[in-house]
């Protein structure tokens, strides 16, 4: 860690182990780095006697693949006494992420905000952002250590959880040697491995499949096949008898096609609310950050791994990412906001 982010470790440590109470937040339609952060960092406190209420905004079922981590007591709606508690957010670039109203940060007595995402707005009253880490359960693990907290299996399988996801199977460029060190960790921390494995990749269930389909049967390559997209309606969802949680994944089936170097999925949320389409983006080139295409948007996220939302037509957003794609080949930059 660098120097300033050691400083802001020491003040994310100093507030944990002096306040209370907490309500640990994620972001809407999580994903197993937040969902692994999320318990992984709730445990903890409780593990130092802290009063944690864990909370997930939005309607939409969890994931099914995580479902075997502990979650039971996720609470769907802002605690009431959300004024008296600090809101400890993980893996949320901004406060849009926690929900589409930002209610929860401006009632919350103090906010911490705990993440990786390099363009995190450090909306928190203290902020710990650490770009180069694997995942957010990797600073998740760091702020643990600072507290002296033992790492239960629980805990570890959590953090393993997030780092596994994070990384893609230990595949992805922030695959780091910390990253490593950290999964030999967890693991002689009763993390178990082949059973996270089997739960997160090989329980996948068959409207998922039939999702996926139909995702793989829209894919259009553009630019000799260096970009592609797909999408996926609001009906394609009901037909298949699926909920928005079943997309996830889908986009790493396109990222794996011979020669992209950025793929896209848009994507219509199954229940008629918020943002009209959703749009997941991937880079597999180091010219191309996603990140900078998505806050063209209002988005953001990682340089290979970014979002946004968008009332806009599905074919206007392929426009879109065409027209950005081709100015990142052309050195032009990005367009104006």
């Amino acid at each position: 860690m660098t120097e300033t982010q050691t400083s802001d470790l020491q003040a994310v440590v100093d507030v944990l182990r002096t306040r209370d109470r907490f309500a640990v937040v994620s972001h809407e339609n999580p994903d197993g780095d937040a969902l692994g952060s999320l318990l992984g960092a709730s445990l903890g406190l409780r593990e130092l006697g802290k009063d944690v209420v864990m909370y997930l905004a939005g309607s939409a079922p969890l994931p099914a693949e995580y479902r075997f981590l502990d979650l039971g007591d996720v609470t769907r709606e802002l605690p009431p006494d959300i004024d008296e508690r600090v809101l400890l957010a993980v893996d949320c670039a901004n406060e849009w992420r926690i929900a589409e109203s930002r209610e929860a940060v401006e009632r919350a007595a103090f906010v911490v905000d705990v993440d990786h995402h390099h363009d995190n707005s450090r909306f928190g009253d203290v902020n710990l952002v650490v770009a180069e880490a694997s995942s957010t359960a990797e600073v998740v693990r760091d702020i643990l250590r600072e507290l002296e907290v033992e790492l239960t299996p629980p805990i570890a399988e959590a953090l393993y959880v997030g780092l596994v996801t994070d990384t893609g199977r230990f595949q992805y460029t922030n695959t780091t040697p910390k990253a490593l060190r950290l999964a030999a960790e967890l693991v002689e921390a009763g993390a178990d491995v082949h059973g996270i494995f089997r739960h997160v990749y090989e329980t996948v269930q068959f409207a998922k499949l039939k999702l996926l389909a139909r995702a793989l049967d829209r894919a259009r390559l553009f630019d000799g096949g260096r970009l592609v997209v797909s999408y996926l309606l609001r009906g394609d969802f009901a037909e298949v008898g699926a909920e928005e949680p079943f997309s996830e994944g889908i986009i790493d089936h396109l990222r794996a096609v011979e020669g992209s170097e950025m793929v896209a999925l848009i994507r219509e949320p199954p229940r008629d609310e918020g943002p009209s389409r959703r749009v997941s983006l991937r880079s597999s080139h180091d010219e191309v950050d996603v990140s900078a295409i998505a806050r063209l948007r209002g988005g953001g996220g990682h340089p290979q791994a970014a979002g946004f939302s968008s009332e806009e037509p599905i074919e206007a957003i392929v426009e879109f990412l065409q027209r950005e794609f081709a100015r990142v080949h052309s050195g032009a930059g990005p367009e104006s906001t």
